[in-house]
């Protein structure tokens, strides 16, 4: 009898160690997101029903941004939809049109951001998280859309990325754009909001290119 428990027990121990070095397997490493470090921003052209107006109205192909943090061996991208919350970065990848992003980082942090720098901006976005996507562009923190989000959590870490700009800055001339507007505000469209854009903040000369795909 005793005999049977000892090989029943060797058995479940070996089928465990399979299981648990199966898991670790799965979430390997993906070695395309080696170059990676916590705080990167990363940018992708968005299927949403505004990236349309956004790209017309900023005159970037980008409209939608994120920051990847990583957690327990697998990457995120804690971003601005409905609602802010953090994505697997694959996922988020695969959401994006033709899988492109564009992965960015400070000049000044070339081997990543500092430990402070992280934990400021980890703080500030418990702040954010669960909050309502801002579909007309406020400036304020009740509702949050992506850029802002960008923007806010630097500005939390010490670094102004890019000037903020007003709804008047955009060229709001394209059909796509006024009909998205319309939508939004109908004609009473605040021209005067203060702004920042997925691309003002791609084009900030703060940043540099880690890596595209």
């Amino acid at each position: 009898m005793k005999r049977v428990l000892l090989l029943l027990t060797l058995s479940l121990f070996i089928s465990c160690k399979k299981k648990t070095e199966e898991v670790k397997t799965e979430v390997k490493e993906n070695p395309e997101f080696s170059a990676l470090h916590d705080g990167d921003i990363i940018f992708q052209t968005s299927l949403s029903s505004q990236s349309q107006a956004i790209q017309m109205a900023t005159k970037s192909v980008y409209s939608h941004c994120g920051v990847i943090y990583k957690e327990a061996d697998k990457y995120y991208v804690f971003e601005a939809i409905q609602p802010v919350t953090k994505t697997p970065l694959e996922k988020w990848i695969a959401r994006g049109k033709d899988s492109h992003y564009v992965v960015k980082r400070l000049n000044a942090a070339k081997n990543g951001l500092k430990d402070w720098q992280i934990r400021e901006m980890k703080e500030a976005g418990k702040e954010m998280a669960g909050k309502d996507y801002d579909l007309y562009f406020g400036w304020g923190d009740d509702k949050i859309y992506c850029s802002e989000l960008v923007w806010k959590l630097y500005h939390k870490a010490g670094a102004d990325l890019c000037p903020t700009q007003q709804l008047k800055d955009f060229d709001l001339t394209n059909n796509a754009v006024k009909q998205k507007l319309h939508e939004r505000y109908g004609s009473n469209i605040p021209m005067e909001e203060k702004v920042v854009s997925p691309a003002a903040l791609f084009n900030s000369s703060l940043l540099y290119t880690v890596t595209s795909k």
